[in-house]
Order: C-alpha cells, then structure tokens, then sequence
C-alpha cells in the first residue's frame, strides 16, 4: 500500500500544472457522480456552481472559479480536458507556469462575467432559459486561443493534416457564435468571454504588456498565507545595503528578466514563421528550461 501510495505521488509530481488542472477536474466529476449515483442527489455539485443571478453569485462567491471545475456531463468533461491536455504540452514548452495560471484561470473568470453581464443585463425573452454555468470551456478556450493569437502561423497535426493555429482559432470561434443559437446559449457565451481573454492576453504581450500581473501577485499573497512561516534568527547580523548595480534604469534582476523575454520573443517569432522544428538543439533547451521556471 504504501509502494504505491509512493508510486501515485511519484506519478503526480511529474504532472505540469495544466495536467494537475485536469486531474481536479477529474476527481469532482467522479465525486459529483457517485454522490448522484449511490445518494441520489441529482444537483450533487450545485456548490461549485455560478448561477446566472447576479445577487445568487454574490452569495456564492467561490463559485466565479469553482464552475470551471464542475461538470455533469462525460463528454463535456472529456473534451474539455483532452483540448487542455494536448494544449497544455504545447503551451508549456513556449511559457512558464505562472502565465499558463494567468491565462486558464483569468479565462475561468472572464467567462463567468460576461455570462453574469449578459444574462442580468439583456431583458428576459431575448435569451434562451439558463440555469447555471458549469464547465472549464472558458479557461480551456482562453488558453488555446492565447496560442492561437500569439502565434498565429504556427502549424500542428491534426490526424494526418497539419493546421494553422489561427485556423484553429477561427473554427471555434465560428461555433461559438452559431452556439448562441443553441440550447447551450448561456455557455457559449461563457466561451466567447474566455476568447476573449486569451486574444486580449496575447496581443499584450506581444506589445510587451502581461495583463496577468496584477492577479499573479494577487494569488502568490493568497499561496503565501498557507506557508508555513520560518521562525526568525535569534542571532541578527546586520549588513551594510549596498546600493543596487543599475542598467540602463533597472536593477540587475528586472534587467535579466527583460533580456530573458526578449530571448523567448524572438525564438517565438522563429517558430511562428518557420514552425517549432526549425529551432536548434539550445533553443529548443532554451524555452524548455524557462517553462519549468
């Protein structure tokens, strides 16, 4: 038991973090089914979910993130986490984990408003009945379309035919908007605010600007509340504060950090003309080291 209770945290540990995403996903749908299979709840995750009123949400605050983790349905939960998982390889091999959180979870976020904004701002009878907003289309959309926007030339195989990004792109975005006709009215909607996202992301950081920012400092506060705290030194030493080495205005650390990001810029752009197989051997070691930072 205890060999393989090793051999499940071995297996996890080498999971990326979009990968980890999908293995939560995977754990509530199992947990919501049994609870409806053997108790007989019928809404067996109505906690996770967003409801479509304002004032509801309010009451239920997590619920702006926890929707994205909920779902009913086998094969919305199928494809949803088979489109992050062949997405994630792809993302994480060009980024780092902080942007893949950025993008997936303020994706998760955009979503859920714009489902709040259009339902509670169109008068009712214009829009088909919603109940709830379940699923992670929306985070999923965000970072696929990120990629898409980003580099949009960059081809990959499809069964047997290779595609461009912004081809791809374009597809869902094209289902999405004919899905505003559907049954599935509220969730489309949900989708197109995750689009959204991801095309806004990534033509920022092309002009060099990550919108992210702001709420990547927001969550590393929240991570750092459940650290635990070093005790402090009962012995002191106190050291002179040199003054920090500039260049050209910044410190040495915002410097390295600037010319890393010029270097990933430029390695993008490689492959965004002339496809991922076109790098050398050291640049293809190059963004694989800066994913995993």
């Amino acid at each position: 038991m205890t060999t393989l209770t090793q051999d499940i945290k071995d297996k996890l540990s080498r999971l990326n973090i979009l990968e980890k995403i999908i293995v939560v996903n995977l754990i509530i749908y199992v947990v919501g089914f049994l609870l409806r299979k053997l108790a007989n709840i019928e809404n067996s995750l109505y906690w996770l979910e967003l409801p479509k009123d304002a004032f509801d949400a309010l009451l239920k605050p997590w619920s702006i993130i926890t929707y994205g983790f909920t779902h009913y349905d086998f094969w919305h939960i199928f494809f949803n986490m088979l489109i992050l998982y062949f997405v994630a390889r792809l993302f994480l091999n060009l980024f780092n984990t902080k942007l893949a959180l950025n993008v997936y979870f303020l994706g998760i976020i955009f979503g859920a408003l714009t489902f709040l904004l259009v339902y509670n701002i169109v008068p009712d009878g214009v829009l088909k009945p919603a109940t709830a907003l379940v699923g992670a289309s929306a985070g999923v959309r965000a970072v696929l379309i990120f990629l898409c926007a980003y580099m949009p030339n960059t081809e990959v195989k499809i069964f047997t035919f290779n595609v461009k990004l912004k081809h791809i792109g374009i597809f869902l975005v094209v289902i999405d908007i004919l899905g505003l006709f559907s049954e599935n009215q509220g969730g489309h909607i949900a989708h197109l605010g995750g689009v959204l996202l991801g095309y806004l992301y990534a033509t920022q950081l092309h002009k060099g600007n990550d919108i992210g920012k702001g709420f990547e400092r927001f969550m590393d506060r929240i991570a750092s509340i459940f650290k635990p705290s070093s005790k402090p030194s009962p012995l002191r030493t106190v050291h002179k504060r040199k003054k920090s080495e500039q260049f050209a205005g910044h410190n040495k650390k915002e410097f390295d950090e600037f010319n890393k990001q010029k270097q990933i810029d430029l390695i993008l752009d490689k492959i965004s003309k002339s496809g991922y197989e076109s790098l050398t051997q050291s640049e293809k070691e190059f963004l694989f080291r800066e994913g995993k930072n």
